[in-house]
């Protein structure tokens, strides 16, 4: 293989590690900024927040977060082609087709806050915040054009720096203007002699931020743009096919590619929105008190969920590179690509998600109290944890493995699989919940048998129609070992530090460190990582140096 092939072979790793470097800062900063919001809201209001955000993400769903993947799909598959001009009139369309669908969810999420909170979630107290959320579907829908015209062409730098910046801004102005509003409503709740004004003001506020934020990353990109307009022009010149798509074809094309990655994400996202309103029904039913049930899922919502979608954003970074390289895999019909970028990715997922999953689940108790506080419910909350950690590897799988097939251009089969999976998964969270009565525990356990079947279907599915097998040793052993050691440190480190220092905070994040440590060591000691793909990390090159003065490789 020349140079140049093998740079291109390599360079949706380094593009994937790129979004799943920045994800994963993203996360940290949304993980930072939630502990104050968590602190000012309690799990009340939490639960109220969560439940307008719940509606916001489902009709964002509907109306146009698979607008980035459908972009970059189709402007990677006519740059493939040499088609510039095709490409970007396509983006031209659907930034229209953005304004459009973006706007009108905004319009009925708006207007329609009293039916989705009180209706669909359950949650009547979330109405305000939902109005807030409301404009930011607009705003996100033109954002997530601009980020996918940018993936198609290779690069993740700009959705890297755009979500960065949006998070950044949306720290700052959540954690401000939920104090403040928290501190209004207290007063109203004072004056009416009621409960719940304060969690109700404070989850808005808390909801400003996301909007002022993706308006902060939408305003870079627009920017980032405008710069680019020259490179843009010189490919077009470039481009000698003389016809173009017509606008009727192009929004057909958008149509038929975005319909069942609509269908597909919403379906395997529609859980959330499910399980909210499924839960509180059904415990309202049994007659469980109206603060319980809003306490318990601001605690499996703002604090299990928190941090168990962390690591989950590397699965949806990779996919996210993943698709466009698959798709020029595809129609170069270049097989053994395909297979290798399948198998790469895959691999890359495991060893980030399955360490991860071990350290939560080992260290879960001291984690949360180092940054939430020791709390009354921080029992429960170490216990979630503990069981769903396995989640964390399960839906890291299943959302990568959806990008798979969508690169692959089989549509409907993540739409197919996802619909079969959360028929199972409502059916078992209703009987958890009636039977059983599990409360909040019966949740994580649907969603955990959600996206084990999710894993399943999707697997089948890529093995069939690519004839691909899955390397089993290096991309499940090893990093199943390497974490049971590091677990081990990590727990032992605790434990002695603890009767050392009797210090939660230094005891848990010395014991993290010494565990990402171990691991590392780990890994390469048991051959888990190769130089070659070592290098194709973040900072690859550093870590391969300092492997080899240490003499690991």
């Amino acid at each position: 293989m020349s140079t140049k092939k093998q740079k291109q072979s390599s360079n949706y790793i380094v593009q994937g590690g790129i979004l799943a470097g920045a994800s994963i800062l993203v996360r940290i900063i949304g993980l930072i900024y939630r502990i104050p919001v968590t602190r000012i809201l309690g799990p009340v209001g939490n639960s109220y927040y969560s439940a307008a955000y719940e509606v916001y993400s489902m009709m964002l769903l509907i109306s146009s977060f698979s607008l980035p993947l459908a972009v970059s799909k189709l402007v990677s598959a006519r740059l493939a082609k040499g088609r510039a001009k095709s490409a970007y009139k396509l983006f031209g369309c659907t930034m229209l087709f953005a304004l459009v669908s973006g706007g009108a969810a905004a319009l009925i999420v708006f207007f329609g806050a009293g039916f989705f909170s009180e209706v669909v979630v359950s949650t009547p107290e979330s109405r305000l915040a939902l109005q807030v959320l409301a404009p930011t579907i607009l705003i996100v829908a033109l954002m997530g054009c601009l980020r996918g015209y940018f993936q198609g062409l290779g690069s993740m730098v700009p959705t890297a720096i755009s979500q960065i910046i949006e998070q950044i801004i949306n720290a700052a102005v959540s954690i401000g203007a939920a104090w403040y509003l928290f501190r209004y409503g207290a007063k109203l709740d004072a004056l009416l002699s009621t409960e719940t004004a304060a969690y109700a003001y404070g989850a808005a506020g808390s909801t400003l931020g996301t909007g002022l934020g993706a308006l902060a990353g939408f305003l870079f990109l627009i920017f980032l743009t405008l710069v680019f307009r020259r490179v843009m022009k010189e490919q077009i010149a470039r481009d000698r096919h003389e016809k173009t798509e017509s606008t009727g074809q192009i929004l057909y094309l958008i149509l038929a590619t975005i319909l069942p990655v609509i269908l597909s994400t919403a379906v395997y996202n529609i859980s959330g929105i499910i399980d909210q309103g499924i839960f509180k029904h059904l415990l309202d039913y049994r007659q469980y008190d109206s603060m319980r049930i809003d306490e318990l899922w601001g605690i499996f919502s703002g604090e299990y969920k928190l941090l168990t979608n962390v690591p989950i954003a590397v699965a949806s970074a990779m996919a996210s590179s993943v698709i466009p390289e698959m798709t020029r895999a595809r129609v170069n019909r270049d097989r053994k690509q395909m297979r290798k970028k399948t198998e790469n990715s895959i691999r890359f997922v495991m060893v980030i998600s399955i360490p991860c999953a071990v350290g939560m689940s080992v260290l879960a108790e001291p984690i949360l109290t180092l940054l939430f506080g020791a709390e009354e419910h921080t029992a429960l909350s170490a216990s979630l944890l503990q069981m769903g950690s396995i989640s964390v590897v399960l839906y890291g799988m299943s959302t990568l493995t959806n990008g798979i097939l969508q690169g692959m251009n089989k549509m409907r089969l993540p739409v197919i699989h996802a619909a079969i999976a959360l028929a199972a998964h409502v059916v078992l969270l209703v009987v958890l919940l009636q039977v059983f009565d599990l409360h909040i525990y019966a949740v994580v356990w649907a969603n955990i048998f959600f996206a084990f079947l999710m894993c399943i279907l999707n697997s089948r599915s890529i093995a069939r129609y690519m004839r691909y097998r899955q390397e089993v040793r290096r991309t499940f052993v090893i990093p199943l070992v390497a974490s049971a050691l590091m677990g081990a440190v990590c727990y032992g480190c605790y434990r002695g530090l603890m009767l050392a220092a009797k210090n939660n905070s230094i005891a848990t994040l010395v014991s993290c460190a010494a565990g990402v440590f171990v691991y590392g060591i780990a890994m390469l000691l048991l051959k888990g990582l190769t130089e070659e793909e070592l290098r194709r990390f973040p900072k690859g090159y550093l870590l391969v140096s300092v492997a080899k003065k240490l003499r690991l490789m």
